[in-house]
C-alpha cells in the first residue's frame, strides 16, 4: 500500500494562502482551547478568585449592620444575575491570564516562519520577557488597590455608608489589571524598536520631558479612579521602566558601534567602494592535459537525427 508523501516545508517558512489559513485556524484552536481548559478549572474555585479580587475592600462588611459610620462600607451584589455574570468574568479573566504563555506562544509560532534567524531569537527574548512584564505590572496594580480604596472611601461624608458594588468594584480593579499590565510594556516595545535600528538611545534620552508628561497624561486617563494616588503610582513605575530601556539602549549602541568600528568599510558612503583585499595568493601548478583519461564516448543519436 503507497502512502501518499508529505510536502516538504518551505526552508524559508513559504507557503500558500490555503497554508498559512490553516496554520491560523490551528493555531486559534489551540490558544483557544487552552483558554477555555483554563477557564473551566478557574469556574469551579470562583468564589475563591472573587474573594481574593475583592480583598482591597477589606474595611467594608458583608452585612448591612456591620457598618456604623463612614469609616466603613458595605459589600453588596444589587442585581439578580450579577452572580452568575461574576463567575462567568471572573473565570474567563482568569482564563485569559493563566493562559497566557499558550496563546502568546501560539502567536509566535505563527510569525516565527517568515523571520529571519536572529530575528526569531530576538522576538522569543521579548516573549519571555513580555509576560513577566504584563504579569508584574498586574501584581503592582492589585497591590496598590487598597490605597487606592482607602483613598476614594475616605471622602465619605461621617453620616453616610458606603454601599460598594461586588460587579462594579471588579470592573475597575479588572480595568486596573490590564492597563497596568499593557503599561509595563512600554519599556519592551522601545528596546524592540532599538534593537531594530528604528530608535537610538540619544533620540529615546532626548524625548524624556515628552515622555514624562505623555506617561503622566495616560495614566490620569486610563486609571478608572480620578484619584492622584493611583495616577502618580502608575506613572512612577513606567518612567523608572523607561529609563531602564533607555540604559539598555545605550549599552546596545556602544555594541553596535564597538562592532562599527572593527569593521573598514562602516565609515564609507553608499557612492564610494569599499577596500578589497588585493595580496596576491599562491595558486596550485597545472595539471597537465594529457594525464586526465579521455571519456569513453557513448554512441547515440543526436537529437536532430
Amino acid at each position: 500500500m503507497l502512502k501518499s508523501a508529505q510536502t516538504p516545508k518551505d526552508p524559508e517558512g513559504r507557503m500558500s494562502l490555503g497554508d498559512h489559513l490553516r496554520e491560523l485556524r490551528n493555531r486559534l484552536m489551540k490558544a483557544v482551547g487552552a483558554i477555555l481548559v483554563v477557564t473551566i478549572v478557574a469556574a469551579f474555585f470562583y468564589r475563591d478568585l472573587i474573594d481574593f479580587l475583592i480583598h482591597p475592600l477589606d474595611g467594608c462588611s458583608a452585612k448591612m449592620n456591620g457598618a456604623t459610620g463612614g469609616e466603613k462600607c458595605i459589600i453588596a451584589v444589587t442585581n439578580l444575575l450579577s452572580p452568575f455574570g461574576l463567575a462567568i468574568k471572573v473565570s474567563l479573566t482568569a482564563g485569559l491570564i493563566g493562559a497566557s504563555p499558550v496563546w502568546l506562544y501560539q502567536l509566535w509560532a505563527f510569525v516565527a516562519p517568515g523571520l529571519h534567524r536572529h530575528e526569531k531569537k530576538y522576538s522569543l527574548a521579548f516573549l519571555g520577557l513580555g509576560i513577566p512584564l504584563f504579569l508584574g505590572g498586574a501584581w503592582f496594580a492589585y497591590t496598590i488597590l487598597p490605597t487606592t480604596v482607602a483613598t476614594l472611601q475616605s471622602f465619605t461624608p461621617h453620616n453616610a455608608t458606603n454601599i460598594q458594588n461586588v460587579d462594579d468594584f471588579l470592573n475597575i480593579a479588572t480595568r486596573m489589571v490590564i492597563v497596568f499590565g499593557l503599561s509595563f510594556e512600554l519599556p519592551l516595545i522601545l528596546i524592540m524598536l532599538n534593537f531594530g535600528g528604528v530608535l537610538s538611545a540619544r533620540r529615546m534620552a532626548g524625548w524624556w520631558r515628552g515622555m514624562v508628561m505623555g506617561i503622566t497624561v495616560f495614566t490620569a486617563v486610563a486609571t478608572p479612579t480620578t484619584d492622584p494616588v493611583s495616577m502618580l503610582l502608575l506613572a512612577g513605575p513606567i518612567v523608572l521602566l523607561y529609563v531602564m530601556a533607555c540604559v539598555v539602549a545605550w549599552l546596545n549602541d556602544r555594541r553596535r558601534a564597538r562592532v562599527r568600528a572593527a569593521d573598514p568599510n562602516s565609515s564609507l558612503s553608499d557612492e564610494e567602494a569599499s577596500q578589497l583585499d588585493l595580496t596576491p595568493a599562491a595558486v596550485d601548478a597545472a595539471e597537465p592535459i594529457g594525464a586526465a583519461a579521455e571519456p569513453e564516448r557513448v554512441q547515440q543519436l543526436d537529437d536532430i537525427t
